[in-house]
């Protein structure tokens, strides 16, 4: 047990259990204080907000006297998989920038590269699914998604490779570059769309949207999940982003190329007197982060059941940032990545219910990922301080050990 509790991967895992643990009872000393001060709420209301924000995923609403619920919620399950599908790549994207030494916080551009691609592709391909406003096509819809998904995932690619170009060629931070490139990217989306034919004029009201892509047929299966989650907006996205957290965990781990690039984040100049290639390297690692958040944005749009609104240039898309936080909390391991991705989104799904079942507001649940993205990046102090308790835990056991030895030999 001892030497289970001594790896860095356990105190890894404890110090981001630690700052969940931390998040959760600093939201529901927030509801605790929201409740008591506020005479609209009161007191009474403080435990089924405390309810809500722990276990919000599994509320099924209340019953004829007015009491919550708990249970199995397929709608919420389902809505939770299809929400952390964007995160799980995000997340993805920015942990894997960070293992050779870069902090991507281009993926919000990224994402909306990969999401104007995709978009494009899928709308403008001639699909035999296509039904009303668009004419019907020859191409299966299938082979149009699967084109429109590959150029989601060329388009941030290419995104994602201009500030890694830029930091290994000039020696540009990728902070500075990567704010540069996700503006642009924002406002060359809006051009881009602004006046195009793939602005929804079919629906009157949803002019500035651009079409969803069932119009052309064209949206991700299913995959039987919605079998399992019905009523929810699942598809088979969320099997795709889990598939290529184990790949991007396979080759971060398992092969050279791997090794060559966690070589250069370790220390670049190292790396380079050991004959590998450090600039190649890290413009095909930000070429990388770009194509798992352009998956993300061609995943989501590509759902069929999400509109894409085209005026972005105000507000870079929060999914991308929301990347961060999940790679942080994963400690930038691949497969932890998946399990924080859905810990996001259940939040997410709990701040909901919150607004809906009671009179708390569902940003409780921003502060709480808040303060676990705090906490967790002082997850070195919180590894730090795991080590000192161990320690003093076995210097009092051998204490008490070489006292037993010395009564028996006495």
């Amino acid at each position: 047990m001892n030497k289970f509790l001594e790896r860095d991967g356990t105190r890894t895992v404890l110090a981001s259990v630690l700052s969940i643990l931390i998040g959760l009872l600093f939201g529901c000393l927030l509801i605790f204080f929201v409740g008591l001060f506020t005479p609209s709420l009161g007191i009474s209301s403080v435990w089924e907000g405390v309810r809500l924000c722990v276990a919000g995923l599994f509320s099924t609403g209340r019953n004829a006297v007015g009491s919550l619920t708990f249970g199995f919620n397929s709608t919420s399950f389902g809505n939770m998989l299809f929400r952390a599908m964007p995160l799980i790549l995000t997340g993805l994207s920015v942990a894997v920038a960070y293992k050779t030494g870069l902090f991507n916080i281009g993926a919000p551009g990224q994402y909306l590269m990969g999401t104007a691609a995709s978009l494009y592709v899928a709308l403008s391909l001639p699909s035999s699914g296509a039904i009303e406003p668009f004419p019907v096509g020859v191409l299966p819809p299938i082979v149009v998604w699967f084109l429109a998904f590959l150029a989601g995932m060329a388009a941030g690619a290419l995104w994602g490779a201009v500030p890694g170009m830029l930091k290994s060629l000039l020696n540009i931070n990728e902070v500075l570059a990567c704010i540069m490139t996700n503006w642009i990217a924002a406002n060359l989306v809006t051009w881009f769309f602004d006046g195009s034919a793939l602005r929804n004029t079919f629906e009157n009201t949803k002019s500035g949207y651009i079409y969803k892509t069932i119009y052309n047929g064209v949206s991700t299966p299913k995959m039987l999940l919605d079998k399992i989650f019905p009523g929810s907006q699942i598809n088979g996205g969320i099997l795709i982003a889990i598939l290529m957290a184990i790949l991007v965990y396979i080759l971060m781990n398992k092969t050279t190329f791997g090794y060559q690039l966690k070589a250069c984040g370790s220390n670049r100049y190292a790396a380079r007197y050991a004959g590998i290639k450090d600039s190649r390297n890290i413009v095909l690692s930000m070429a990388i982060a770009g194509a798992l958040s352009g998956a993300a944005g061609a995943l989501y749009s590509l759902s069929g059941n999400t509109e894409f609104f085209w005026s972005t240039y105000q507000s870079l898309p929060a999914t991308g940032f929301n990347g961060i936080p999940v790679a942080l909390l994963a400690s930038s391991n691949p497969i932890g990545v998946i399990f924080t991705g859905m810990f996001m989104s259940m939040l997410k799904i709990a701040g909901q219910q919150l607004t809906n079942l009671t009179a708390y507001n569902e940003y409780i649940t921003d502060v709480i990922i808040a303060v676990i993205v705090y906490f967790s990046a002082f997850s070195l102090i919180i590894r730090m301080a795991i080590i000192n308790f161990q320690k003093k835990r076995a210097e009092k056991q051998n204490s008490a050990s070489s006292s037993t030895e010395k009564g028996v030999s006495a």
